[in-house]
């Protein structure tokens, strides 16, 4: 469990919100948003983890846990570090 605590202090910019881990992102319009909460969704789709994503026009908020476990898991520190490399 330290260990997992070590890999999500981290990850850059994220918050640990309780039992999430939380990320706004800003973009230049609502396209560009879209796309990006498009490429996390394939991504997403892959790994069979499913982040619950908000977007508002060039915003777009991620919160990442693992329902399963009522916490977070590597699932989510792994889907977080492949969600910072599409930027």
């Amino acid at each position: 469990m330290e260990d997992l605590e070590n890999e999500i202090k981290d990850l850059k910019e994220w918050k640990k919100i309780e039992k999430k881990l939380e990320k706004n992102f800003k973009f230049i319009d609502f396209v560009e948003a879209f796309g990006f909460v498009t490429k996390i969704a394939l991504i997403a789709e892959k790994m069979n983890h499913h982040p619950d994503i908000k977007i508002t026009y060039n915003s777009v908020e991620i919160e990442l846990t693992t329902h399963d476990i009522n916490g977070i898991s590597r699932n989510d520190v792994t889907l977080a570090r492949k969600i910072d490399e599409l930027l």
